[in-house]
């Protein structure tokens, strides 16, 4: 099974987190905004760069995806000073005009996409971004996947509308799993983030067990064993 879905890559998904798009057009705002919505993101969506400015500077996203040829789209080059957090940005740029990408768009790091876009290009393009940043998936204050969600606040996750009852080691299991959603962590790693060390083979599989049980009481099964290698958090189907 394993080797039947590294032959088959699957587009590259998201876990929750935030992302503004800033597009001119109701049909490319709604293109955009079902297919990053389809992948895992949340999407706010509007219609011009003076917008989307008023929405960066008080609220927080952790990418922007802005059509390039917006008119007004240079008036992001002049959040530097006003922003205390400069998500990267993701360009939609014309063919014809790759020489004339904004150079002094400031929001952070950046990288394009021309249009019309391939799907499987923007998707990637947005992970390679937020990978970058290190943000993990974001609700409020917490993280999210699926229907699983962290409140960092108040250190409690839920599954839908279960609450769940997670000990310290395994809040923090879940935490380190979902910052690295679809990514196969190892005993050794999980063992260092949870307690700081390595705690032996035995310990993390009754941790992780113990997790799984309280997670997975709900389909679809979201904690996983990859044999030999360690332990991934997502949906199976968004694997295949």
């Amino acid at each position: 099974m394993h080797g039947s879905s590294s032959e088959r890559p699957a587009l590259a998904r998201g876990a929750g987190q935030r992302l503004l798009i800033v597009a001119g057009t109701s049909d490319a705002a709604e293109l955009l905004s079902t297919t990053l919505e389809l992948a895992g993101y949340r999407i706010v969506a509007v219609a011009a760069a003076a917008e989307g400015l008023t929405r960066l500077a008080r609220e927080r996203f952790d990418l922007v995806v802005v059509d390039a040829t917006l008119p007004d789209v240079a008036e992001l080059g002049r959040v530097r000073p006003t922003l205390a957090r400069r998500p990267p940005v993701l360009l939609l740029v014309d063919y014809a005009s790759l020489d004339r990408i904004v150079p002094e768009l400031g929001l952070g790091e950046r990288d394009y996409v021309t249009k019309p876009f391939r799907v499987a290009d923007l998707l990637a393009r947005v992970k390679i971004l937020l990978r970058g940043t290190g943000a993990g998936p974001a609700r409020g204050d917490g993280l999210a996947y699926c229907d699983l969600v962290l409140d960092d606040a108040r250190c409690e996750a839920r599954r839908g509308t279960r609450l769940l009852d997670l000990t310290p080691a395994e809040y923090r299991l879940l935490r380190h799993l979902l910052v690295n959603a679809h990514r196969v962590l190892s005993k050794e790693q999980i063992g260092r983030y949870v307690w700081g060390d390595h705690h032996g083979d035995n310990a993390i599989e009754q941790l992780v067990s113990r997790l799984r049980r309280k997670v997975d009481q709900d389909p679809p099964g979201l904690i996983h064993t990859r044999r030999g290698f360690g332990y991934w958090l997502g949906r199976v189907d968004a694997e295949a």
